[in-house]
């Protein structure tokens, strides 16, 4: 998964947003199961990218009012 930048993630529609939110939270959950099963993840980085992303989509919707 990519870094998504504030710009673009302004441009999205907030249903684009909510789905991206959700796909990064669903996969989020599997790199966090794997690590809790004693396995190396892939791209140790990529949690902290994904935590990140998400924080940025949340500001998004919070900017325009969208609350989950």
């Amino acid at each position: 998964m990519a870094i998504l930048s504030l710009k673009k993630l302004r441009e999205m529609k907030n249903e684009e947003l909510q789905k991206k939110l959700d796909e990064l939270r669903l996969e989020l959950l599997n790199i966090r199961g794997k690590i809790r099963a004693h396995m190396t993840p892939d791209n140790p980085g990529k949690v902290r990218e994904i935590r990140k992303t998400i924080a940025r989509i949340l500001t998004v919707l919070r900017e325009r009012g969208i609350k989950k």
